[in-house]
């Protein structure tokens, strides 16, 4: 079990067929595809990244999956209520870092994950939810860590559950995945 195998099975109960689905950053594509696939071809799926090596490596993969049902913005996820009609999202992914095999010179930052998070919300339908995977370490990984941990605990309680999974026996910088339920 990891972060990996949980975010699959909360993605297989939480993607309705024909929902609406945003990848908040899309990386490689991997969450971008998967989503694809449960929203089937009556849904859609909105993903971004500020990479453009990360829209690329998407758009690919989704070409060579035969996945169209999805548009790849090179944007921040901060501006994704641009993209969205408030009310209208079943769900909400986010990998926090960097890219894999890419530049880690180049990561998410605390303030503009609290951004998304917070257009997330407006955009996520009643019962909706945001799952966050939060990889930390080096550079940037404790402060981002830190200020999503601190928001988390102080999201309204009569509007939103907020669930934390740590793997609390296993040692280093393991990822902590978090998510939001709109509604209670």
């Amino acid at each position: 079990m990891n972060t990996l195998t949980l975010n699959e099975k909360l993605f297989r109960e939480s993607v309705p067929p024909g929902g609406l689905c945003i990848d908040a950053t899309a990386g490689n594509g991997h969450d971008t595809a998967m989503l694809c696939k449960l929203a089937g071809p009556n849904g859609r799926v909105i993903a971004f990244d500020i990479q453009t090596q990360a829209v690329e490596n998407t758009r690919k993969r989704l070409a060579e999956q035969g996945l169209g049902n999805a548009e790849v913005i090179l944007d921040s996820h901060a501006n994704m209520g641009s993209y969205a009609q408030a009310g209208t999202v079943d769900f909400i992914v986010f990998n926090l870092g960097w890219l894999p095999g890419g530049d880690h010179t180049v990561f998410t930052h605390g303030d503009s994950t609290v951004a998304a998070i917070n257009a997330g919300l407006e955009l996520l339908k009643n019962g909706g939810r945001i799952s966050l995977s939060i990889y930390y370490g080096g550079k940037s990984g404790y402060e981002e860590r830190d200020t999503l941990l601190e928001y988390l605990a102080r999201l309204d309680p009569d509007r939103y559950t907020v669930l934390l999974t740590r793997f609390y026996n296993r040692t280093g910088d393991v990822p902590i995945s978090a998510v939001i339920i709109k509604g209670t």
